[in-house]
């Protein structure tokens, strides 16, 4: 099958490319009965279009979003729900001197290798244009599980390049990863992350980093043994994000340096003789199925492939060739990126809700 979709019972499918009329997902198995409008949906894309700071790509959209089908008189009818937004500043002609040369670093050769074409108008379905289309859906995803259970799933930029932040999960909210324009809470490391982006951005470079992302009261008992754990999915979801290479799922590649004594979550009786875990080194699942406490994770950027620094590269006939990018690029995706691990870690949430929904009647 095509994977263009995602999902089981909460499913997405995605459409468009970069430099196309539009961008947009249709939303399959959404509950009816839920209050949506554009309104709920707007400022989640909000935080991800281009063009919102000095250290993103200057490309020029409102991405604004419109719902054609599955919402009636303000709520969902159980229906297809389809969201659309129309590409207004695209400028294909950036990219005709690169439609017969390959990227270094990008999926131009894979794509053309695969199907034998390719949209070479800013990389078509391989542009991170494309995840507009999941912020939509996850924004719908974002609101039946806030209001359902209190959950929330946010992200922020603990690393770019070497400069990282260690603030703990505890001190951060949305409020304070949107006050940066890099989305870091930590206010020190955030302005010595911004500084780093403009100095790769004149040197027509880019630079990766990593995001932190954590779900606050996240309903237990969501995963499917064996092979689709809630970790599993997790990192599915978030590896099939643009440029990135490496997810990582509580404790980590931390964990091995601890001894089993040190990382076992332990149980405790708390108040009202409710069971409680003592840690949380398991990230919020054990068996691959949430416990209830909080969810954390981290996922790894690379470093933006498309740049104006000159690189040798090939043609599509086999010809010697350099390369210097043209086009509008973010100098580092993690900014924007974070409302993009938001939604896609909704989105498995709410489609494992369901999932656990149908089994336990």
């Amino acid at each position: 099958m095509p994977g263009n979709s995602f999902g089981q019972l909460f499913r997405i499918t995605t459409f468009g490319e970069s430099h196309g009329a539009a961008v947009g997902v249709v939303v399959d198995g959404c509950p009816p009965g839920l209050k949506l409008s554009e309104k709920d949906i707007q400022p989640e894309l909000d935080r991800r279009k281009p063009g919102q700071s000095k250290i993103t790509t200057p490309r020029k959209e409102e991405d604004t979003i419109h719902i054609l089908s599955g919402v009636f008189e303000g709520k969902t009818t159980g229906t297809p729900i389809l969201l659309i937004a129309y590409n207004k500043d695209a400028k294909p002609s950036d990219y005709e001197a690169m439609k017969d040369i390959y990227r270094p670093s990008h999926g131009d050769y894979t794509y053309d290798i695969k199907y034998g074409i390719r949209d070479w108008r800013g990389s078509g379905r391989a542009s991170a244009r494309e995840t507009l289309a999941r912020v939509a859906a996850g924004a719908i995803a974002k609101k039946y599980l806030f209001e359902k259970f209190g959950t929330e799933c946010l992200s922020y930029v603990e690393q770019v390049g070497g400069i990282k932040s260690n603030i703990t999960i505890d001190k951060v909210t949305k409020a304070s990863i949107d006050k940066s324009m890099v989305r870091c809470p930590d206010k020190a490391v955030a302005d010595k992350m911004v500084k780093l982006i403009e100095k790769v951005k004149s040197e027509n470079d880019s630079i990766g980093g990593v995001i932190k992302g954590f779900v606050k009261n996240p309903p237990p008992g969501l995963g499917e043994p064996v092979f689709d754990k809630l970790p599993a999915d997790l990192g599915k979801a978030m590896l099939s994000i643009n440029a990135v290479k490496g997810f990582e799922f509580g404790s980590g590649f931390e964990g091995v340096t601890m001894r089993g004594s040190e990382h076992n979550d332990g149980f405790v009786v708390g108040k009202d003789s409710k069971i409680e875990i003592s840690t949380n080194n398991a990230g919020g699942t054990l068996a691959g199925i949430t416990t209830g406490e909080d969810i954390y994770y981290r996922v790894a950027f690379k470093p933006v492939a498309t740049i104006s620094k000159p690189q040798k590269t090939v043609t599509r006939l086999a010809k010697h060739a350099t390369l210097s990018a043209a086009g509008r690029h973010d100098p580092c995706v993690l900014p924007r990126a974070v409302s993009i691990v938001d939604a896609m870690a909704a989105i498995v949430l709410m489609d494992h809700y369901l999932r656990h929904k149908a089994q336990n009647l």
